[in-house]
């Protein structure tokens, strides 16, 4: 699939043979086919606490990972402290402004809050996971989970998007799609067909 996307999403941490001959393994892709690795990882606590989990460990996720997210909810400082750990690797940070699932309570002030601490960190803050485009500064990106073309949401409260709604209505830039491709038949065939109604997509909406 790798000819096929510009970004690899990882959840890093359920897999259950992870050695480090995995992250090299995926930097090797990366490089051969010229996509980002995002460890969607939702670090959620303190500072110092997410400097730790970002930087040591099992895992130390910032010296291969691109790309990486966080909530918003302990306020600023987990912005500072995963700026410490990856700002000088070239490193960015996506904010989780809202979520697919439903039910959630990543909306209403927790958004707005969130698009005000991204503009005020623009260093280090690439953009949002989000539904919809959120600020009037064109410098983030916009990624949007839960699309699929087949299926609207699943009994754990997934709801679903086309690519589509996503990037023209929505004014979105790149589309996150997991079970669509995955637990396809043939995944690379399913990439491939995600990459081009994506393109479609985006072609619609600039030439308006």
């Amino acid at each position: 699939m790798g000819p096929f996307i510009c970004v690899l999403k990882t959840h890093v941490d359920i897999l259950e043979d992870f050695d480090p001959s995995v992250v090299k393994k995926l930097q090797d892709l990366a490089q051969k086919h010229n996509f980002l690795i995002f460890e969607d990882r939702k670090y959620a606590d303190i500072g110092n606490t997410v400097l730790l989990q970002y930087t040591k460990g099992v895992y130390k996720t910032s010296e291969w990972a691109d790309i990486i997210n966080a909530h918003t909810i302990p306020g600023p400082g987990i912005i500072s402290g995963l700026k410490e750990g990856g700002m000088a690797q070239g490193r960015g940070l996506l904010l989780l402004a809202e979520m697919s699932s439903q039910g959630n309570l990543a909306s209403g002030d927790y958004t707005s809050k969130t698009v005000t601490m991204a503009e005020n960190d623009k260093e280090f803050v690439m953009g949002f996971i989000s539904q919809q485009r959120l600020s009037s500064d064109p410098a983030f990106i916009y990624m949007t989970p839960g699309v699929n073309l087949a299926s609207e949401g699943d009994q754990l409260g997934q709801q679903y998007n086309s690519p589509k709604s996503v990037i023209v209505e929505k004014q979105c830039d790149v589309i996150i799609v997991g079970r669509g491709i995955y637990a396809a038949k043939d995944p690379a065939a399913a990439c491939l067909q995600y990459r081009d109604e994506g393109w479609k997509a985006y072609q619609q909406r600039t030439a308006k």
